[in-house]
């Protein structure tokens, strides 16, 4: 790098007014800003400047103290110099400086400051890493210039991000506001509480069996909201195993495990200031429930391998078909992490507490399914009602539409008959129908029917069954039934 015999003395500009800028920034709160360097005339002379811009400072004299902050704080861009007292005129300090603020977030923009002539020093810092560098002294109105740029710059590709994010779990649901198809009586208290309770920020515990809407339900209150602008974020919650539930919920830094090669916004961040849906959050084991328990009450959360705080404003609608008081007292589940979850309960009748809603259900699982094969001339038969309504439909919802989608399928003509719904084998009439099921058919209504009487709890009915719960995994695959937990 090559020296110059330029005063090490550096002068520093008279502050003098500095023209608004064309384009105030915009956002929830002031950029914050880094400044590095081991005088502490410039860091002052900047501090001023930078805070009549609007923008909140912090400094450092040293490079221990640039890392020490940003290990801390969140912080939107760094202003550093490239010499400070050990070394005053290589920048190798400043360049050693660029390249762990780089390693610990890439993103994060840096503008780099020299006093020599020559930009050769500069140069070699934006090749490093740097995203501008600016001359001491330095020029007011082109330092706030150089800074709003980069400022804004850093902003389009955070949102970007995050959009990306949001967009990869849009496309891993099904996609759509569901309706809440009912005019039973039993469903009227439903929709009474979704109408007094959705446009509160309250917290709310939908309870039901497997299959009954809860996360229809949890959508509605979303939409019904005043954040219903914003993301809607749903993860199951009780699937998610130890080594990879902080990561999905708080998120992880570039670094903080073995697969973790890019920075990665979690739940929590994805739904700030809309609403998070937590599925089966009756099976969390207790050392996530604390976890949960910790940003519920605080509003704080840290990504994994980051000391850095980040507060979220979240509204989180929870699901189980779980007893939680009964869990609670069996010791299973937090008694005060059921208490942040349910400000509000909506509990959720099964179908055959709602009988007189299958008709309604079955005519809009038809015309939803008819869409998606092109099938619009298709219609229930008599036959085919009368079977729906005596089924005693152990999966409910879900596995109404299930049956009519397969039955879309088997129809022939434009009518669906009984026989198209394929209800036989695990109706009311199973029992004594069994001598006229072959072997398989036999065995898939006994595992329904456990599964329904444990309300999919794949252990329980493997006990109930003789099986080890591997060997009831197996059979549940090979015949493809769902909703098993």
């Amino acid at each position: 790098m090559t020296s110059v015999s330029e005063s090490l003395s550096v002068s520093v500009p008279t502050p003098v007014p500095v023209p608004p800028s064309p384009t105030p920034v915009a956002a929830a709160r002031p950029s914050r800003i880094l400044i590095a360097d081991d005088q502490a005339d410039v860091l002052e002379a900047l501090r001023l400047l930078l805070k009549r811009d609007g923008h909140a400072v912090v400094t450092a004299q040293s490079p221990a103290g640039a890392l020490a902050t940003l290990e801390a704080e969140d912080v939107d861009l760094v202003l550093m110099d490239l010499n400070y007292a050990r070394d005053t005129t290589s920048g190798k300090e400043g360049m050693d400086l660029l390249g762990r603020i780089r390693a610990q977030d890439a993103s994060l923009p840096v503008v780099v400051m020299t006093a020599w002539s020559s930009v050769e020093g500069a140069v070699e810092a934006m090749r490093g890493g740097a995203r501008d560098y600016v001359q001491k002294p330095w020029d007011n109105t082109r330092l706030l210039a150089t800074l709003r740029t980069q400022l804004e710059l850093s902003r389009a590709l955070k949102r970007s991000r995050r959009l990306e994010e949001e967009n990869q779990h849009l496309r891993r649901e099904q996609g759509g506001l569901p309706n809440l198809v009912s005019e039973s009586r039993a469903m009227m208290p439903v929709r009474r509480m979704i109408e007094r309770v959705a446009p509160s920020a309250a917290n709310v515990l939908v309870t039901g069996e497997h299959g009954t809407g809860k996360e229809v339900v949890a959508r509605l209150l979303h939409a019904s909201s005043t954040r219903a602008d914003r993301a809607f974020v749903a993860v199951n919650s009780g699937g998610l195993s130890e080594g990879v539930f902080e990561s999905e919920l708080f998120g992880h830094v570039k670094g903080a495990f073995t697969d973790a090669k890019t920075d990665r916004i979690g739940c929590f961040e994805l739904a700030d200031g809309g609403t998070l849906f937590l599925d089966e959050i009756g099976n969390m084991p207790l050392s996530q429930q604390a976890k949960l328990l910790r940003v519920l009450q605080t509003g704080e959360l840290h990504p994994v391998g980051s000391s850095k705080t980040r507060r979220v404003d979240v509204r989180v609608v929870s699901a189980t078909n779980v007893d939680l008081p009964k869990a609670v007292a069996e010791g299973r589940f937090r008694e005060d992490l059921l208490y942040r979850l349910n400000t509000v309960e909506v509990p959720l009748p099964a179908l055959r507490e709602r009988r007189e809603d299958i008709p309604l259900l079955a005519a809009h699982f038809l015309a939803e399914h008819g869409k998606r094969y092109g099938r619009h001339d298709v219609r229930m038969s008599a036959g085919a009602l009368e079977a729906l309504l005596s089924y005693p439909w152990p999966g409910n919802v879900r596995e109404l539409e299930h049956a009519v989608e397969r039955s879309l399928l088997m129809a022939v003509g434009d009518e669906v008959t009984a026989e198209d719904l394929l209800l036989r084998r695990a109706g009311r009439e199973g029992l004594s129908r069994l001598e006229e099921m072959t072997l398989e058919e036999v065995e898939r209504y006994l595992i329904e029917r456990a599964l329904a009487r444990h309300e999919g709890n794949v252990s329980e009915a493997a006990k109930g069954l003789g099986l080890s719960r591997s060997a009831l995994y197996r059979r549940l695959q090979y015949y493809g039934i769902k909703g098993a937990r």
